[in-house]
């Protein structure tokens, strides 16, 4: 009889399946640490020092009125949303990275981001103010995006260099489109929508991350759902069909839900890049033995790069706060410089 915990491994060897489980458990549980750490500096932190055991007094009910003001009232609500949106960009990232089969097929490069910043600008310039209406000019820029793309270049499947090419042609024309409607604005609106555009969470509060929170729950408790979708058609619409699945409608749901991740990230902080590119990279790095990429570790590392990103904006260049998004723009160019570069340099040294 087979000892259920080995499998077998190429040239007929068998490999511990327990060790594969411990080593995800354990990735976990370190990315879950770090994260965890990652909000307590920020909430210990700023102009006013918090000492770690009193943020978590205040964390626990128990700090004095100052200190539990500048922690839950002052920083909080920041530090989650930097955690939250960031799951939001790492899990949307490794949705769509599986759909395409393709490293790159991000929905900040595809154009899903920069259409659902067009659906939001278009929100923003009107002066229509509000965390609701911009979420909805979000979804609908996102989606309508999502459906040319698709219409343009995806028609018989999203796995296809012709896919991912059409997504980066949409967003520099919407890129173009986005720019044009701030140079048409009023003044007040435009630099509002500037300051929108370069992505920042230094101006949230609850009144914000209430919101954001609600509109992300029932996406994250959805997206376990579609688990089997998911893995189903990243072997391909034939294989997919042969066993089953509906690929029209089980890619198509994982679209939306996609697509409204970042929709609501990007309502709540603007456009944020490469969050969603890099974060399922460094999922699949981590849990190697996984097959395909782990949507949970790619929300985890969106988790941890988004918070330690704005850490850095916030308190790196002290008293200067810089927008979160440049520090990710910055970052994630290194990063898709060495995604571009670095199998061409694997390859020539094998």
């Amino acid at each position: 009889m087979t000892d259920p915990t080995t499998a077998p491994a190429p040239g007929g060897a068998r490999r511990p399946r327990g060790r594969h489980r411990h080593r995800a458990i354990a990735t976990t549980l370190t990315l879950t640490g770090l994260g965890a750490a990652v909000l307590i500096a920020s909430l210990a932190a700023g102009d006013i020092t918090v000492p770690v055991p009193d943020v978590l007094r205040a964390l626990t009910g128990r700090g004095d009125p100052l200190t539990s003001a500048v922690v839950l009232t002052w920083r909080l609500p920041r530090a989650l949303l930097a955690l939250a949106l960031g799951a939001a960009l790492g899990l949307s990232g490794a949705i769509f990275q599986t759909l395409t089969r393709n490293p790159l097929g991000s929905p900040d490069v595809i154009g899903f981001n920069t259409g659902a910043s067009t659906g939001a600008l278009f929100v923003l310039l009107t002066g229509a103010a509000g965390y609701t209406r911009t979420a909805l000019g979000a979804l609908v820029g996102g989606l309508a995006t999502a459906a040319l793309v698709y219409a343009l270049g995806g028609r018989r499947s999203t796995a296809s260099t012709r896919f991912v090419v059409t997504g980066i042609a949409v967003s520099a024309i919407l890129t173009s489109v986005n720019t044009w409607l701030m140079y048409g604005a009023d003044t007040s609106l435009a630099t509002r929508a500037a300051q929108w555009t370069a992505g920042g969470l230094d101006a949230l509060g609850w009144e914000h991350a209430v919101p954001a929170l609600v509109a992300l729950a029932p996406l994250a408790l959805a997206t376990p759902f579609l688990v089997r979708t998911l893995r189903v058609l990243e072997l391909g619409d034939d294989v997919a069909t042969a066993l089953g699945a509906r690929v029209v409608r089980g890619r198509l749901l994982l679209t939306t839900v996609g697509v409204a991740l970042t929709a609501v990230a990007t309502s709540a902080a603007g456009p944020l890049a490469f969050v969603a590119l890099a974060a399922p990279q460094i999922a699949r790095l981590l849990y190697r033995r996984t097959p395909g990429i782990s949507l949970l570790g790619a929300a985890l590392a969106g988790a941890l790069l988004l918070a330690g990103a704005d850490w850095v904006a916030a308190h790196a260049f002290a008293p200067v706060q810089l927008p979160t998004g440049v520090v990710t723009v910055s970052t994630g160019g290194a990063y898709l410089l060495w995604l571009l570069l670095g199998p061409g340099r694997r390859r020539r040294k094998g």
